[in-house]
């Protein structure tokens, strides 16, 4: 019997996921858990599994198209089996017998996966911004697949050619402006979705504080010297905070909290959110029930799932279902930033760059280090009071730092 292969959901908030690439065709011979397509939605772009030995019998979502998760997106059988389509919009995307049937015409020199055109949705895009008959463009990709490059090469030839054209009118000494023109596509197009929809939909705020870090930068030396000792681990400063926010959840359950079809959903479970800067996008992986996590286990549990997320390797389950998350732009220098919300999250919380400055500590004046904190909440669930609050508790953690180890 043929097995379905649907959309999976990839997060709380997610309406849709679309098709970016299909890596097999029609009638393609398929192993367990061999790549088939790659989807993105909600920040996350990521390849789809076969479940099952087979044969491509249908491909019921075309590259572009987005679909409600849980849809079917192709079917898996064997060779020539015949498949009951229930879902919708498998039916509508299934060619017309007699658009099968209709002879050609012409002989097109780019290969075609089934009927269509094998053409990345980045190629497809950039050339109907250029005006580009994308039927006449020779693919360079896997099966005569046309890519970015291709299209971009056209472009490349047509504006050097419309450039010299224009030389020969007009005065020599005038030069023509150029630029590039980039599609958003993919995961950056998602990310823009989801920043603009997030912003729309919630009342965002951003409280900042400083926190003199001067004692857990010390604590977080002597403890990573110490480790090293016997295994090779070394524990953050982003460590320390997710820690002590971790704390200061607890005791701040409004914090951890969504708001969702103007319902405040109080999580018992603390799913902590670290974002991690991908080459094309972000993402966000999740420590499931962080709260019961030791410092050295959530630094491991960490750092683990950053390693996944950039070697492409993240679980769904990993990426989905974050009740607070935490985001550091402190390696770039950055100080005060106004985070966005991972919606519905009620709050995210900036680590900025630790400085060095002269700090008055009674009637002396010391050399301190400070962190600067932003946390940008949902002023729908919460006032500026209470979160204030808890980045007071916050600062009070990170400012005594063995509590967060206790």
């Amino acid at each position: 019997m043929a097995v379905e292969v649907v959309m999976p959901k990839l997060g709380m908030a997610m309406k849709e996921g679309t098709v970016s690439l299909w890596s097999k065709a029609v009638g393609d011979p398929v192993e367990k858990g061999e790549a088939i397509a790659s989807i993105n939605s909600e920040k996350i772009e990521m390849d789809i599994e076969s479940p099952a030995e087979g044969t491509i019998l249908n491909i019921a979502v075309q590259e572009g198209q987005g679909v409600p998760p849980g849809t079917v997106i192709c079917h898996i059988g064997k060779p020539n089996e015949k498949i009951m389509i229930n879902d919708q919009v498998a039916k509508e995307n299934q060619p017309k017998m007699d658009e099968q049937e209709k002879p050609k015409t012409k002989e097109s020199p780019i290969l075609s996966m089934g009927n269509r055109l094998m053409v990345t949705p980045v190629a497809r895009k950039m050339a109907q911004a250029a005006n580009l008959d994308i039927e006449k463009i020779q693919g360079t990709g896997p099966g005569g697949r046309i890519t970015k490059e291709d299209v971009q090469k056209v472009i490349e030839k047509r504006d050097t050619m419309s450039v010299n054209t224009e030389e020969t009118k007009v005065n020599p000494q005038h030069t023509l402006d150029s630029f590039q023109q980039i599609p958003v596509t993919g995961m950056r197009n998602i990310i823009a979705t989801r920043m603009k929809e997030s912003l729309q939909s919630s009342a965002q705020l951003t409280l900042t504080m400083k926190v003199d870090a001067t004692d857990l930068v010390i604590l977080q030396k002597q403890a990573t010297e110490t480790l090293q000792k016997y295994e090779s681990m070394k524990l953050t400063i982003t460590d320390f905070v997710a820690k002590a926010a971790v704390l200061s959840l607890k005791e701040h359950p409004k914090m951890n909290s969504a708001y969702i079809e103007d319902n405040i959903i109080l999580h018992e479970r603390i799913h902590l959110g670290l974002a991690v800067a991908l080459e094309n996008g972000l993402v966000v992986p999740v420590i499931r029930n962080a709260e019961s996590y030791t410092l050295k286990q959530l630094s491991n549990k960490g750092k683990e799932l950053a390693r996944c997320a950039r070697d492409g390797k993240l679980p769904i389950e990993d990426m989905q279902g974050s009740t607070f998350t935490i985001s550091n732009l402190g390696a770039y220098g950055i100080e005060h930033f106004t985070p966005i919300l991972n919606t519905p999250e009620t709050g995210i919380l900036g680590i900025g760059s630790a400085y060095d400055t002269p700090l008055y500590i009674g009637e002396k004046l010391e050399r301190r280090t400070i962190l600067p904190l932003s946390l940008t909440f949902d002023h729908r669930v919460l006032d500026g009071a209470p979160a204030a609050a808890f980045l007071q508790t916050l600062k009070r953690y990170l400012e005594e730092p063995i509590t967060v180890i206790l």
